[in-house]
């Protein structure tokens, strides 16, 4: 056991002194199939809990690797350290990269300065065919590593992942183990030390994988323009040298400029119609809500969404949009530009009011991505270097390298930026992936899914185990638990090709004369419990997404189309809202609430539903119902609008399809009717009910805990 002492400073301006106890053990396993040592073979044997990263013992690397490096030609395995995988990720997470250890450092690390990317590792690691395993050396006797006090933090734990990697040497001899860094320093020391270590582009260079080495992200290096001081940067200067963004700030200087009020933070948003524009939205400054930005050294290098920060310029300076349009062009017309060359390009009107201008100054958060777009495919025979033309307009054109130009040309790919140095144009990036031929359907579809962020990759084994067996049917002692509701003439009515039927309707005649109205929403928490990897994958998906001939789900189908949508071809668990109605003025008389099972009779397109309620020939139960549902819907309805309620609405449209290629061949508007309206009438009268339930039982919590002190800004829609 070990005692971790560090100081914290109080908002008081006290000291204290925090000792917390860190335990070290030897039964840690290395998770090899080659080990025969007592302690690893106990405690592979160990039970222990699932978890959501593989961090329980158990042997996941292989005895045998195969090798597919010819500097490595002996079976090995990898150990990358930090900045590998935050910088990477695209070339560890393809296939050729298994068998590799991955420390509790650098996982540790990962979390605190990359959440996308801490993301992406525990996918791998929760990947049984990949092999990657995570050690936990900061546990460990043997391998932990404290810090010396005239050490950093970074340079305390690259000494932790190179002592990770004698271990294993001394651990497991009969396999090689190789050090993955980018870090010169690390590198330098690991082969001072005995330890086989390369970098990644040599590493990748040696598997004879081109494609691999587009992936490997630029570094960004120093050269002499990076080392120019800004005052020594004369007009000949400028107009003759490459260019050089003026140098960003500190991040320390940055927070004493925000604090004292000369900077200011917002959000960079590029404008869509001129490159050399944009403006950064403040937040909470009635003063300047907004700075305007024009120009590319005042633009300094910002990428759409990111947060920078902004520095007011003399209002002498201030400037105003321009009214042209200007686009830059495809081609790549290197680093040189003048101040001369850009003043003919921003045309500014005399005696028209200017807008607060001003420049950004630093960087306080990136928000890059994986961009989609086309190659602009250079015109220098056998260059390596190209340009990429992203498909959104508000992010600039960014230069790759890449060794596949005549394939990529005409391909929809993926590129992420790397960096983006003073003395570059344009940011430097590389080359991910390839989505398909540009104008094919199916690409043109993954372009879309990816601009706008939307999950659309298969669902993980974890989530898939959430799931029940098939078949399924509901348990005798699940069923006593809720209300049997199965006798009631229940149906559901959404558009046409619905098959995630979420929510049902019923109305009965009680024998006092008024109406029992019921909705039933589709019961998920029964299949889907807090804290479960279905869960985590629901809560990253938000939500299901439709395309035009295609639909992404937020749950596995099994649950979205079947057990958890109320259709007409079984019993189905939900949670039923129950109201007793006055027929002649919806007064509510009385409401339930019940954990229920039910079985929909129909499920109806909003067409079909309208035409039984005008057939006045249709005399059954379920015709009936829906005539009382509309009845009392109406009456809902103008009471809502009497109330003042807000109404919102806009035209949908609909696509048809053809029958064969499923390629859209007509575009039609959609007719609202009479059911389209009954059924919002109850969805709004249920969510309602239950709000109001909620700030009845749940006054601390609910989401509508200000109504009572704001009512008069409350509108119920």
């Amino acid at each position: 056991m070990l005692d971790k002492i560090f100081m914290k400073k109080t908002r008081r301006g006290n000291i204290l002194k925090i000792v917390r106890e860190h335990y070290l053990r030897d039964d840690i396993s290395c998770g090899s199939e080659l080990c025969t040592h007592m302690s690893c073979l106990s405690s592979n044997q160990t039970n222990q809990p699932k978890s959501a990263i593989n961090l329980k013992s158990k042997t996941v690397l292989e005895s045998k690797p195969l090798s597919s490096s010819s500097l490595f030609t002996d079976s090995h395995y990898i150990i990358p350290d930090t900045n590998i995988i935050l910088h990477q990720m695209d070339v560890i997470e393809d296939p050729a990269f298994k068998n590799i250890i991955l420390c509790q450092t650098v996982l540790q690390e990962i979390k605190q300065r990359s959440i996308s990317c801490y993301q992406r590792i525990t996918q791998l690691l929760n990947t049984p065919d990949r092999r990657v395993f995570c050690f936990v050396n900061e546990f460990h006797r043997d391998v932990f590593v404290t810090k010396m006090d005239s050490e950093t933090i970074n340079d305390r734990n690259d000494r932790a992942i190179r002592q990770v990697c004698k271990y294993y040497s001394q651990h497991l001899p009969s396999i090689k183990i190789v050090l993955l860094s980018d870090d010169v320093d690390n590198l330098r020391k690991a082969r001072e030390e005995g330890i086989l270590a390369v970098s990644c582009r040599e590493y990748v260079e040696s598997m004879s994988r081109p494609e691999l080495v587009d992936r490997i992200a630029a570094k960004e290096e120093k050269k002499s323009a990076e080392e120019l001081d800004e005052k020594q940067l004369t007009d000949s200067t400028r107009k003759n040298k490459h260019i050089v963004f003026p140098e960003h700030w500190k991040l320390s200087d940055i927070q004493a400029g925000l604090k004292s009020g000369k900077l200011f933070q917002g959000t960079y948003q590029s404008s869509r119609e001129n490159y050399l524009e944009a403006n950064v939205f403040l937040n909470d400054n009635e003063k300047y809500p907004q700075i305007f930005l024009q120009g590319y050294r005042n633009l300094n290098r910002a990428v759409h969404d990111d947060i920078v920060a902004v520095e007011l310029l003399p209002e002498s300076e201030w400037a105003t949009p321009t009214s042209l349009i200007l686009e830059e062009g495809e081609e790549d017309v290197g680093d040189y530009i003048n101040e001369k060359e850009e003043d003919e390009q921003i045309i500014n009107k005399p005696n028209v009011k200017k807008l607060p201008s001003g420049r950004v100054v630093g960087i306080i958060k990136r928000s890059w991505r994986p961009y989609c777009g086309m190659l602009q495919v250079s015109d220098l025979t056998d260059a390596v270097r190209h340009m990429f033309i992203p498909s959104e307009k508000r992010i600039p054109k960014i230069r790759i390298e890449t060794r596949q130009s005549e394939k990529l040309k005409n391909q929809r790919i993926v590129v992420s930026i790397d960096c983006w140095p003073r003395d570059s144009r344009y940011p430097l990036g590389h080359f991910v992936r390839s989505l398909g031929p540009i104008g094919d359907k199916d690409t043109e579809n993954q372009v879309l899914l990816l601009e706008h962020d939307v999950p659309n990759y298969p669902f993980p084994q974890a989530v898939l185990d959430c799931l029940p067996s098939l078949p399924w049917t509901i348990p005798e002692e699940e069923k006593a638990k809720r209300l049997d509701l199965t006798h009631l003439n229940i149906c559901s009515v959404d558009p046409p090709g619905c098959t995630d039927i979420d929510d049902a309707l019923h109305c009965i005649v009680l024998p006092n004369g008024n109406y029992q109205c019921g909705v039933h929403i589709a019961d998920v928490t029964h299949f889907i419990r807090p804290g479960t990897a279905i869960d985590d994958e629901a809560r990253r998906r938000s939500t299901t997404v439709y395309l035009v001939d295609q639909r992404i789900d937020m749950v596995p189908e099994l649950l979205s189309s079947n057990l958890c949508s109320l259709r007409d071809d079984g019993a189905r668990y939900a949670f039923s809202v129950l109201w007793e109605i006055q027929p002649n003025d919806a007064k509510i008389v009385k409401t339930e609430f019940h954990k229920s099972v039910i079985l929909s009779r129909a499920s109806l397109t909003y067409v079909q539903a309208q035409m039984k309620i005008d057939d006045k020939t249709a005399s059954d139960e379920l015709t009936q119902g829906l005539r009382r549902l509309n009845k009392i819907a109406k009456i809902l309805k103008a009471e809502r609008i009497r109330n003042g309620a807000l109404s919102l609405a806009s035209n949908e449209i609909r696509f048809n399809l053809d029958s064969e290629t499923h390629d859209p061949i007509d575009v039609i508007s959609k007719e609202l009717m009479e059911t389209n309206s009954m059924v919002e009438e109850f969805m709004l009268l249920a969510n309602i009910t239950v709000a109001k339930k909620f700030m009845k039982f749940f006054h601390n919590v609910h989401v509508l805990d200000d109504i009572r002190h704001h009512r008069s800004a409350i509108l119920i829609l």
